[in-house]
């Protein structure tokens, strides 16, 4: 499948860009920027980079890709045998396509679920963890493709991996082995486990195929819910780039303006209010009333800036805002509340 370009595509960067299109899967699109790709393995200028859909491995030539990812399909037929290919075969084959997870699941909700990589706990493990490991190197790698002012963070063991997997409606829903083969990684965020700036957020992306969808808005709407959960305030890694600021301008929109208008028996609300009950910085908030022009600038005995909800309402009602929330308290597993609870009380 080849995909056009998207109405959100930046404009062209000034740096050249090492990889021209990229063959994720069965789906062809453009990249924006360029990566920090090996240059003895990819060449200084490549037309097109096949790229694995589950690990994330990469090849700039057709046939090592095919043995990859078409000969670990063709392993869960049921007449494939592990005798049918050689031991040097079976190395190059993707051993993340056969795990039934991408790792821990803490949330699923209609078609989407989100799953969390520890680098730590997998580099310490035995088992097929490392190479998921690896996989996270080259999510990285692949993700600079379309983020210019990010770096690639190769210690991903300082990092938790959030991994957005999109299912399409499946004619044969009981099928677990179908349903398995047609999920697919189409976004992630990482996030530091260690941040002294309180950030929820270090990078975060959706695969231009898949942009426009309200995903995004999933996994920004995630990352507040950690931050809910670890009991800190806090937002995105600053700068945000143009393509960043005006995603999380539409969910700080909603987010704000829902909680505003949720807040009864009141008809101004302070920013300090509206931050502490959203779990977002005042500076954000303060940007986000800016943006939306219901800031006014009268103030009461405290100092703070009041906000009137007349105005938010009359907004919402102008610019057609679903107040929604993108991310529903039903969709977490139990198995990670319980966990989130027991850190918690520890």
């Amino acid at each position: 499948m080849v995909v056009p370009p998207s109405r959100d595509t930046p404009p062209k960067p000034i740096a050249v860009r090492n990889v021209k299109n990229v063959a994720l899967g069965d789906t062809l699109f453009k990249t924006w920027y360029p990566s920090f790709y090996p240059e003895e393995l990819v060449g200084r200028e490549v037309d097109r980079l096949y790229v694995c859909q589950w690990c994330f491995k990469y090849s700039k030539e057709l046939i090592p890709f095919l043995a990859h990812v078409v000969l670990s399909s063709s392993r869960g037929h049921p007449n494939w045998k592990a005798s049918d290919t050689t031991d040097s075969l079976q190395k190059k084959l993707c051993q993340a396509k056969e795990e039934s997870s991408p790792g821990r699941l803490i949330y699923s909700k209609d078609q989407c679920s989100i799953f969390e990589v520890d680098g730590e706990e997998h580099k310490a493990s035995n088992s097929l963890l490392p190479q998921l490991l690896k996989a996270q190197v080259n999510l990285s790698l692949f993700a600079k493709l379309f983020l210019d002012n990010k770096s690639v963070f190769f210690d991903v063991a300082s990092f938790n991996y959030y991994l957005l997997v999109h299912r399409p409606p499946s004619p044969n829903p009981d099928n677990d082995a179908q349903q398995q083969q047609q999920q697919q990684i189409v976004g992630f965020f990482s996030k530091e486990k260690m941040s002294w700036d309180d950030n929820n957020l270090a990078c975060i992306l959706v695969f231009p195929p898949w942009q426009r969808k309200g995903l995004g808005k999933i996994l920004m709407g995630i990352s507040y819910e950690l931050s809910r959960r670890e009991g800190r305030i806090g937002g995105p890694e600053k700068p945000l780039s143009e393509l960043g600021r005006k995603g999380y301008l539409g969910y700080w929109e909603a987010r704000v303006a829902g909680t505003i208008l949720g807040i009864r028996a009141k008809t101004t609300v302070s920013v300090d209010q509206i931050a502490a009950e959203c779990w977002m910085l005042v500076d954000d908030v303060m940007v986000t009333l800016k943006e939306m022009g219901v800031l006014e600038l009268r103030k009461k005995g405290s100092g703070n800036v009041m906000i009137n909800k007349v105005a938010v309402r009359n907004w919402v009602a102008s610019k057609g805002i679903d107040l929604k929330p993108p991310v529903h308290e039903d969709g977490f597993t139990q198995e990670w509340l319980l966990q989130i609870s027991r850190e918690s009380d520890s």
